[in-house]
């Protein structure tokens, strides 16, 4: 790679856990109501450490804060803590409601916006809005409470929190003089119309390593002027924290057991020592001015838009003066930022558009997260420690499981744990602004301490044995493609480690997922899993299996994957070209069991409909399809490969096969695209789908009337709308098309595929439509929409559903963001200090737009940055 800027030069380090990428926002947002902290006898996470009890419990597995950031292996932490002077608590962490408690699932209410980050945070800056008033704790829990699934969620803004702006800005920033010197500066400005005071306190403390592990000391951080406290621990040695005023404040980070369980403290000063001191003038912090937790305390008082800022430093070394050059040194890391991001977004694109796309690419790095979970000792106890008593032995079958490390999380508040499909996607946007992080997330999940014994790569937390869309294929492609196209060499090391992983990987789907040995698979598929009719994973009694479109897609695409990276591999080492024709037959295999299924021969193709849809099999062996309109039967279009005839040309033993294989059964390769033609420009088209049904798929895909919607693809075809589908078999099951989020808790109360804009599912339809054009060429064109008249090629159509995306987070005629709601989100666009802030929803409403589910799922939603840079090169 040619380094273009110091940060290129940053990440080109090896080893950046011990250089630049030392320290980071790897603090959770919310490390409560999590299994890894669960502790309950029968396995009631929510219910176990909530919100309330956060504050004076110390945690086991990981911390939280607001904007915070900790070292890689979250030994010591730092974080901003704010008090309105009203509030019952310090806010030292975002507020939220649990699975239980919200109208729609776990749902964060607070207004926060990760605004900035370089990929290694020598810069970075967050955005937190902390109201005049008392935050609405009770208000909000109420509201919620009192609303059905079918009404939308009461939210902050619905309160009159920020009423006539009383409300302050709290930006926090973050620069690196250096590998371990930290400078951080919490910047909080007056927005309302009178003056309101506010209390800063920057808190630096010990994760909690000591109580479960007898091999360490509790650590002690102690004063040692009126402006400076050193912390020292023999995990990572001395820090100096240096300040600028106000008063030294020091608890301890261990449980109030009196508060939580009513029983005697094990030492004086605990958790919450901190806050009850400030917000009720207790006497419950070190006067000896020493513990393994500490703040300092700022009183502010602010006139109408007057800003103040606090300075802090935490450095490895002794600093004479730490002030002297803390400004120029944040003026260096910005210009760095700007010039990182110069490099990375072309021009030529719309100012408007370089700055969604930096925000998306800033919140994927601030949702990066330091992860612990070692599941034996969660089900067992470590070493020293009384074994948990647990009825309900979550994850039993992952005792080999241990993580500890930095992964990239799809939400820090609604989902802080990995998810192993989430994390794919993710790794397709990191790979343009960081392609060594990229490279080794995807390596990370398939170690041998996390991969299951039998090949199955883990799924989340909740239930590790949940089935994932096999997509980590997929992404390993695509990240090594664009990493070989900026760095002009492809990374065959990687290639070839993450290729053998997965080989191990897609044995587990064979054997397990494809019991019979017919090619055929399925999966409940976690992710997709409010799609269906009813609950894949709990079909009703007298089915007796089901044989699913989208799951066996999935497996054609990842056998097109390991036939891609076979083909790559087979350059440098020929022993890969039997994996070449293992892959080949596979793929032809899968072809063919789509359309033979059962005693009737039935197949996924429905050719009255000229659609897929999945197939059940009852228990007295007769077969009946589900017609359900969703994504389930937009799938198959993932499985398609462009491969250039020169890649097959020095694979001679491959070619005899290939054709031994189509010769004797011409069966099989009839079912496919015609694989012994390639185009004018030398390309074979690999694909499940012949002419015939591309042009069927895509009638239906591109009609508003129903899978497209004016901001993009729909979940689940508007046709459901006034034809639900019904199912009656051993009861009423039923699915019809919801444009935001579901009625229906089939799968968990924040689930829902029954129509809304998925960004992850919307970028392989158009990164499939764009290999389609790369066969097909500017001649062969469809209408767009269906019904208009206007024909376009396949390049063009997908431009076009890009830009309806894109349209998501433009403003329109009004001003107003399209995933903004009218009624509640007028602040977004009449005040400047709200109009460009963005948030990146989980999902958005097949017909308004409106975006739902997670606010900061960065993680796939970020995809969109992925789409405004392909956007362009493509036009």
């Amino acid at each position: 790679m040619i380094h273009k800027n110091a940060e290129e030069e940053r990440l080109a380090v090896e080893d950046n856990y011990k250089n630049w990428k030392r320290w980071g926002p790897y603090l959770a947002e919310r490390q409560w109501g999590t299994v890894r902290e669960d502790y309950s006898e029968n396995g009631h996470a929510w219910d176990f450490i909530g919100h309330d009890k956060a504050r004076s419990n110390a945690y086991r597995w990981g911390e939280e804060g607001i904007g915070g950031f900790c070292d890689s292996r979250e030994i010591l932490c730092l974080a901003p803590a704010f008090w309105n002077g009203k509030d019952p608590i310090l806010k030292e962490r975002l507020f939220g409601l649990t699975n239980n408690e919200g109208n729609h699932g776990e749902d964060v209410k607070e207004l926060y916006f990760h605004q900035v980050s370089t990929p290694t945070h020598s810069y970075a800056k967050y955005l937190y809005k902390y109201p005049h008033k008392k935050f609405p704790y009770a208000e909000i829990i109420k509201k919620n409470r009192e609303r059905g699934r079918e009404e939308s969620e009461f939210e902050l803004l619905d309160t009159k929190a920020f009423a006539k702006n009383r409300y302050f800005d709290c930006f926090i920033e973050y620069a690196k003089e250096d590998v371990g010197d930290i400078l951080m500066k919490v910047t909080v400005v007056n927005r309302g119309s009178k003056a309101a005071n506010i209390h800063v306190l920057p808190h630096l403390w010990f994760r909690n390593f000591w109580k479960h592990n007898n091999r360490f000391e509790r650590p002690e951080m102690k004063s040692i002027s009126d402006s400076s406290v050193q912390s020292r621990s023999t995990r990572n040695g001395r820090y100096y924290f240096y300040h600028e005023g106000g008063e030294q404040l020091f608890c301890e980070n261990e449980t109030n057991n009196k508060r939580i369980y009513d029983v005697p403290n094990e030492v004086d000063y605990v958790k919450d020592g901190i806050n009850d001191h400030v917000v009720s003038g207790l006497d419950t912090v070190n006067p000896n001015k020493k513990g393994s937790k500490f703040a300092v305390w700022h009183k502010l008082r602010l006139k109408s838009g007057e800003e103040k800022t606090i300075r802090v430093r935490l450095s490895k070394k002794k600093i004479a003066d730490p002030w002297t050059n803390f400004d120029s040194i944040f003026n260096k890391r910005i210009a760095e930022c700007e010039a990182f991001y110069g490099d990375i977004l072309k021009k030529e694109l719309p100012q408007a558009q370089q700055e969604i796309a930096r925000k998306a690419f800033s919140g994927l790095l601030w949702t990066k997260q330091f992860y612990y979970y070692d599941v034996h000792k969660w089900l067992f106890g470590g070493a020293g420690e009384a074994k948990p008593f647990r009825a309900d032995s979550r994850n039993i079958h992952w005792e080999h499981l241990t993580n500890r490390h930095i992964i990239s999380m799809p939400d820090k508040w609604e989902y802080p744990w990995y998810a192993a499909w989430d994390l794919a996607f993710h790794m397709v946007s990191f790979v343009e602004i960081d392609p060594y992080f990229a490279k080794e997330q995807l390596l990370l999940v398939l170690r041998e301490s996390y991969m299951h014994p039998n090949g199955q790569i883990p799924a989340y937390e909740w239930n590790f044995s949940d089935v994932n869309p096999p997509v980590h294929s997929w992404a390993v492609w695509n990240v090594y493609e664009k990493d070989k196209q900026r760095s002009g060499k492809g990374d065959s090391k990687f290639l070839e480690k993450a290729f053998q992983k997965l080989l191990i990987n897609f044995t587990w789907w064979v054997n397990q997922k494809d019991k019979n040995g017919i090619n055929l698979f399925e999966g409940g598929f976690l992710g997709l899993d409010n799609i269906g009719v009813f609950d894949r994973n709990h079909m009703p009694e007298g089915i007796t299996r089901m044989q699913q479109a989208d799951a066996t897609s999935w497996m054609a695409m990842f056998t097109l994957n390991m036939l891609r990276m076979s083909l790559e591999l087979a350059k440098v080492n020929p022993i890969y070209e039997e994996s070449v024709a293992k892959f080949f037959r596979h793929f032809l295999n899968i072809a063919w069991a789509m359309h033979h299924i059962g005693q009737k021969d039935i197949s996924l193709w429905d050719d009255e409909d000229n659609f897929y849809y999945d197939v059940v099999e009852m228990s007295n062996g007769t077969t009946d399809r589900l017609k359900v309109r969703s994504l389930v039967g937009i799938i198959p279009l993932f499985a398609v490969e462009i491969i250039h005839k020169d890649l097959f040309e020095e694979l001679k033993h491959f070619k005899v096969r290939a054709a031994e294989i189509v010769r004797t059964r011409p069966d099989l390769a009839s079912l496919i695209s015609n694989i012994e033609e390639f185009n004018a420009d030398g390309n074979y088209l690999f694909s499940i789908m012949r002419g015939f049904r591309l042009e069927k798929l895509l009638y239906r895909l591109l009609d508003e009337k129903e899978f497209l919607s004016e901001f993009g693809i729909r979940s689940l075809s508007k046709y459901h709308e006034e034809h639900p589908f019904v199912f009656k078999h051993n009861g009423h099951h039923q699915i019809q098309y919801e444009s935001g989020e579901s009625r229906s808790n089939m799968f968990g109360g924040n689930s829902n595929w029954r129509g809304p804009i998925w960004m992850p599912l919307n970028y392989m339809i158009i990164q499939s439509l764009r290999k389609y054009y790369l066969f097909y060429g500017k001649e062969y064109v469809y209408e767009f929409p269906t019904g208009s008249g206007v024909k376009l090629n396949l390049n063009e159509i997908a431009n076009e559903i890009s830009k309806r995306l894109i349209k998501l987070f433009q403003p329109n005629k009004n001003g107003k963001f399209q995933y903004h709601s009218e009624d509640k989100h007028k602040l977004f666009t009449k005040e400047e200090q709200f109009k460009n802030q963005h948030f990146f929803y989980e999902f958005f409403d097949g017909d308004s737009g409106k975006g739902l589910g997670a606010s900061h799922q960065t993680g796939w939603t970020a995809l969109v940055a992925n789409l405004i840079m392909e956007l362009e090169e493509n036009s």
